[in-house]
């Protein structure tokens, strides 16, 4: 600890707040001009607004209550990685139970971007305060929150290391948008050159339905097993990004009679037919022995003349994703079935050379994405050791 420097619990110097929920069951409660935080408004960073709002009847009738400015917000539970999460509330706003709002004293000689600096350096180690495990989802609490000790500089140096990270970061953020940007771009770009493959036809096309140019059929009802009892069994879940990373797909049982009929095999394209994934589809490309799932639909070319790699473009572009969506919105089921598949209508040019050269445009513009998706991606993950790094320094004296 640098000279002059204190060490104390936020419960030492600062006062500690939650808020609460007005009744669901009293919609006048609701929808009036009082802001009303919950866990998730607290990745903004800063607040200055929120989507929630609150009548003051609501606010009155429950444990909501008006919190200082400039105070720091975290979360004590939340979805995903909320937990632990803080933010500086730059306006006059309530809160629900699933936030403590810190408030330093006024005697504390504590800034609270200071104090929102050094929580937000140490997400890790306060989650930790709950469970080891991420994704063990126990909140944290006011107790807990209170316990936590804090470094506190004289308010010079204070100012001094605010202003420093403020510099620094506000450069951070400016490269990290930088970065989204070019990726933005290179994927516009892929999709700009996708949807006139399909918009701006030459001479030489026809249009057939997809029943009338392949073999269409359902997957294999079976459960999987982490155990090697027969060839793997792919799954919609097993379909991440557009790959596959079969050392992770389970297996199956099947009988060897069956094993044809499932076997996916070079140029097949599997389709989720249900859930949230409906219509997304992947091209197989010499894969290991594998059977694919009930809940995946098989499409097996059998015009020699289309090229299962074109039709696998299709099956990104606009007017096949509007045909899935309308299709999904008029099933009960919210799925898409095999009988709806074979009645899409695909465009495509009679040539197989023409369809390869737009294939191969296509699989250029698609390896430059993923490696600006990759460098994006580095460079996220040097920006954030680089922001530790300044952290670690501000609060260890050596800024």
């Amino acid at each position: 600890m640098k000279k002059g420097w204190l060490t104390k619990t936020i419960g030492e110097v600062c006062d500690l707040a939650t808020g609460g929920t007005p009744s669901r069951t009293k919609p006048e409660y609701f929808g009036g001009d009082i802001k009303w935080l919950v866990s998730g408004d607290i990745k903004q960073g800063e607040i200055f607004d929120c989507q929630g709002r609150i009548t003051e009847a609501g606010r009155k009738n429950s444990n909501a209550k008006l919190l200082p400015i400039n105070s720091v917000m975290i979360a004590l539970n939340g979805q995903g990685k909320t937990r632990g999460t803080v933010a500086l509330l730059r306006t006059q706003a309530t809160c629900n139970q699933s936030m403590v709002c810190i408030s330093p004293k006024p005697s504390s000689g504590l800034l609270p971007e200071f104090l929102y600096a050094n929580l937000h350096g140490r997400y890790e180690e306060i989650r930790r305060m709950t469970s080891d495990d991420d994704k063990d989802r126990r909140g944290l609490n006011m107790g807990l929150v209170r316990s936590i000790q804090i470094p506190i500089a004289p308010l010079a140096e204070q100012q001094r290391i605010v202003g420093l990270l403020d510099e620094a970061f506000e450069g951070l953020a400016t490269a990290k948008a930088n970065a989204e940007k070019n990726l933005q771009n290179a994927r516009a770009l892929f999709e700009s050159h996708l949807q006139s493959v399909f918009t701006q036809r030459g001479t030489g096309w026809v249009e057939k339905r997809l029943g009338d140019l392949s073999r269409i059929s359902y997957g294999y009802t079976e459960s999987a097993s982490a155990e090697k009892v027969g060839p793997h069994f792919l799954r919609i879940t097993d379909i991440k990004g557009n790959g596959v990373d079969w050392d992770n797909v389970p297996y199956c049982r099947i009988d060897a009679s069956s094993l044809p009929k499932y076997k996916l095999e070079d140029g097949d394209i599997v389709f989720a037919r249900t859930g949230a994934t409906t219509g997304k589809s992947y091209l197989v490309s010499n894969p290991p022995e594998s059977v694919f799932a009930s809940y995946l639909i098989r499409v097996q070319l059998s015009d020699t003349k289309l090229l299962p790699q074109f039709v696998n473009l299709f099956f990104q572009s606009h007017s096949y994703w509007d045909t899935i969506r309308a299709g999904v919105s008029g099933s009960a089921q919210g799925g898409f079935n095999a009988t709806k598949l074979g009645e899409l209508v695909i465009p495509f040019p009679k040539s197989s050379e023409e369809q390869m050269s737009f294939v191969a445009k296509l699989d250029k513009l698609t390896a430059e994405t993923q490696r600006l998706a990759h460098l994006y991606e580095r460079k996220l993950a040097a920006l954030e050791v680089l922001k530790k790094s300044l952290l670690h320094q501000a609060f260890s004296g050596e800024l």
